[in-house]
């Protein structure tokens, strides 16, 4: 059932770049080159879902993540940048997805979520299947939220 979803997931990420006249864009080929396999289904499922949740093209970073918006940072010490507001990187090990700042007021919803581990603002999953992607909606929305609560985040 797995793998039916994930080509489900594939198909519509081609049918999205044939929809926008995009050919191989910068992001298409670097999910092409997701390694394993499952876990490239698993990265055009995810990039599907944040570009219905968040309405935004995502941007490569550093690190080969994909971002979804940006917003710009700073902190009391002086420290300021501009970030990724939210996206996932498809790491060998685990899917690594981005809410940020963290995920302080979240538990509700990660109690729904599925089986996961989480550092400060990163969330892992071993198997995109082990969450409720309808709870991962929610959690990308809740983090995007938040995160415009404090500061102003930019479409990309």
């Amino acid at each position: 059932m797995y793998e039916r979803a994930a080509k489900v997931g594939l198909r519509m990420f081609r049918s999205f770049f044939r929809q926008q006249g995009n050919a191989m864009s910068e992001i298409g080929e670097f999910l092409s080159q997701v390694a394993p396999i499952r876990r490239q289904h698993e990265a055009a499922k995810l990039d599907v879902l944040f570009r219905q949740v968040t309405g935004w093209q995502p941007v490569l970073w550093r690190g080969n993540m994909l971002g979804y918006g940006t917003y710009n940072y700073t902190y009391a010490s002086g420290r300021s940048g501009r970030y990724l507001a939210t996206g996932f990187a498809p790491r060998k090990a685990k899917l690594s997805i981005y809410i940020l700042p963290g995920y302080a007021n979240f538990d509700t919803i990660l109690a729904r979520l599925g089986k996961h581990t989480k550092g400060k603002s990163c969330l892992y999953l071993n198997r995109l299947e082990d969450a409720d992607l309808a709870v991962l909606q929610e959690l990308i929305r809740a983090g995007l939220d938040n995160l415009g609560a404090q500061w102003p985040v930019h479409p990309t």
